[in-house]
């Protein structure tokens, strides 16, 4: 049963909730302001703090699955009985047709490997893709795992900082970028739509890294795990998709489970179009060659056939959700700067004007009883930073901030 307004109370939870953005009209078939009770439930998320401290961090939603999903999923749990699987009759046919109905880009069956997950993709990556001497470059500030990355392949690793403009939008730094690809690089992590950040590279950049990495000889390794997650006035484009050359140069890695909140399922997916990278990426599985969850491809494959609607009112909602946080940053949150995600559902703030003594992950929870992902576990440029998740019912997401607001209205005095 999911936790309503009235239970929600104990957070203090205002009664009066804005409507004026349009976002209570998703409730024609979707509740996305329907909390869950995730206590309930074996939930880093809401087991990873103190009770009375809202969690707004990890990159985990707070909306149940499309119902279709829940029905299959029960449909294949009564069946009882839960031996070694082989994959799933359809799911590879159903990932190309999303591929090439969302993104238009044609792949072939042979071309996917299906996985347990992205970082594990990332990390079977590097493997296949390391050699003596040569680093793996990445952007920071960027999501934790990147950084262990290097280390598991035995690699050194190279952090081409992204740039900050003036109106705290990330650009690409290309002078910088160039210049670390000729030092001594052998493969680029890319983040794409980037985390924590929030962008969406467009086309002319993502040309520029590819055409830069094959001048080097550089191998693209992508992650494009939030892909589907893109906001009005932006597209996601996989690098791969740019022409045949990238393709043979990039491995892909991606999943359902951003998308329709199914992380917990350990089900994605790598697209290798060059067979002799496909390959080798095989033979670095050697000793990991299992089967994916069986219950992960059944709600991949039906949240791709049957999911769209619902993430079509859930692209809208967090898009609403996306703009209430921005607006109430620069009204209410004085010395925090936010820039609009293009894509994610994650703000990135900078909170490094606002005078604090703690670092503001530290502040927030004391003071806010507001659980944020700390700057600092970005890499370089994470520090006076935190990340905020608004992919939550918006009675949650109005809460948090209000909490936040009082905070720093009681820090100024």
């Amino acid at each position: 049963m999911g936790i309503g307004l009235d239970t929600l109370a104990e957070f203090s939870i205002p009664f009066d909730i804005r409507v004026d953005d349009g976002y209570n009209a998703l409730m024609q078939k979707y509740d996305f302001d329907q909390l869950p009770d995730r206590f309930a439930s074996e939930c880093i998320k809401w087991h990873f703090f103190e009770p009375d401290v809202l969690p707004m961090w990890i990159a985990d939603m707070d909306f149940s699955v499309p119902r279709e999903v829940a029905q299959a999923l029960q449909n294949r749990v009564a069946h009882g009985i839960f031996g070694y699987a082989e994959h799933l009759k359809g799911l590879p046919e159903v990932v190309l047709a999303w591929l090439e109905s969302k993104y238009n880009w044609r792949v072939n069956v042979e071309d996917l490997i299906f996985l347990p997950g992205v970082v594990v993709g990332l990390n079977l990556s590097a493997q296949t893709l390391a050699s003596p001497g040569k680093a793996l470059l990445i952007q920071p500030p960027i999501y934790p795992p990147f950084f262990s990355v290097s280390k598991n392949a035995g690699i050194p690793s190279i952090e081409s900082r992204l740039l900050i403009q003036e109106n705290g939008r990330y650009v690409i730094d290309w002078d910088r970028f160039e210049f670390d690809l000729i030092n001594n690089c052998g493969q680029f992590l890319l983040c794409n739509p980037h985390n924590p950040v929030g962008r969406v590279f467009d086309r002319i950049e993502l040309e520029r890294m590819a055409e830069a990495c094959l001048k080097n000889g550089v191998t693209i390794c992508s992650d494009e795990i939030h892909s589907d997650l893109v906001y009005n006035g932006n597209r996601h484009i996989p690098i791969a998709s740019l022409d045949p050359e990238i393709a043979a140069n990039t491995i892909t890695h991606m999943s359902p489970s951003k998308t329709f909140n199914i992380p917990g399922l350990d089900c994605s997916f790598a697209v290798i179009q060059n067979p002799d990278l496909r390959r080798k990426f095989k033979q670095a599985r050697r000793g990991l060659v299992g089967s994916v969850n069986l219950l992960g491809m059944v709600a991949a494959k039906t949240a791709y056939q049957e999911g769209l609607p619902w993430l079509d009112q859930l692209l809208v909602y967090l898009e609403c959700n996306r703009n209430y946080v921005y607006q109430f940053v620069q009204e209410k949150l004085p010395g925090v700067r936010m820039t609009l995600p293009e894509g994610t559902y994650l703000a990135w703030l900078d909170c490094q004007e606002a005078g604090l003594e703690l670092s503001p992950c530290q502040f927030f929870v004391d003071h806010a009883r507001v659980g944020l992902s700390d700057g600092r576990i970005f890499g370089p440029g994470g520090v006076g930073h935190v990340r905020l998740n608004f992919g939550c019912p918006r009675p949650l997401l109005e809460e948090g901030l209000n909490r936040m607001a009082r905070a720093l209205d009681r820090f100024r005095g």
